[in-house]
Formats: structure tokens, C-alpha cells, sequence
């Protein structure tokens, strides 16, 4: 299983990796495989403000249907729109082409907060 160290996760396998003073958000490989094919992604609104915590998209696969949470408190600055017409983008690269959205972070103290890949990986593994 690919954890990367160069980002943050949530308990919810959201991964969160820090570009200024935003954080550009997808689903951990851990959560794909878990999810199955997946078949579509509701994309977010940008200009949605979000607490940490809060859904901000949803994930449909073969197998069911998920949230994907905001994993600190921002307003959306950007959204993958290539997920619409390939949502299988997530399954294929969910560290790369397959993120989500980018977040402008309120706090950005909040992020520090976010399990590392060790943590992560011991969350998953335990």
C-alpha cells in the first residue's frame, strides 16, 4: 500500500499535501481500494467554504457510496474537473492525477494537526 510521506491523512483516509497556503486534498490508496471501481465523483463547489470535517464531495463506486470530508477548515480554490468524465481517475493514480480539490487554509496551524504517513499507516495496518 503507497503512503506517501510527503503529505498528511485524515482517520477518514482522505490525504491532505501542503502548497503554500493551501492543501490540495484526494483519497488515500488505502480508501480506493476499499471503495472498489469507481464509477462517479461529485465534484465540489469552488468558493465552498469548509470546517474540517464537514463532506465535501462524494464518491460512488461499484460497491457503495461515500463523503470525502474536508480534512481542515478552508474555502475551495480549485476542483479536478477531469474527475467527471474519468472517475476512475482515483482508483488509477489517487496521489496524482486522481486529487479531488485545493483548499485555502483558515488555520493553517490545522494541517500540523493531520496524521503523518507513520501514523497513517498504523491507523491502517492496525
Amino acid at each position: 500500500m503507497d503512503i506517501p510521506q510527503d503529505r498528511r491523512y485524515t482517520e477518514d483516509h482522505e490525504w491532505a499535501r501542503l502548497e503554500g497556503g493551501s492543501v490540495r486534498v484526494g483519497i488515500t490508496d488505502y480508501a480506493q481500494d476499499a471503495l472498489g471501481d469507481v464509477v462517479f465523483v461529485q465534484i465540489p463547489t469552488t468558493g465552498t467554504v469548509l470546517a474540517a470535517g464537514a463532506s465535501m464531495s462524494e464518491v460512488e463506486s461499484t460497491k457503495s457510496v461515500s463523503d470525502i470530508y474536508a480534512p481542515v477548515d478552508g474555502t475551495i480554490t480549485d476542483v479536478n474537473d477531469e474527475l467527471v468524465d474519468n472517475p476512475q481517475r482515483l482508483n488509477e493514480d489517487p496521489y496524482g492525477d486522481g486529487w479531488i480539490c485545493v483548499l485555502a487554509l483558515a488555520d493553517p496551524t490545522q494541517f500540523e494537526g493531520l496524521l503523518d504517513a507513520e501514523a497513517y499507516r498504523a491507523l491502517v495496518e492496525g
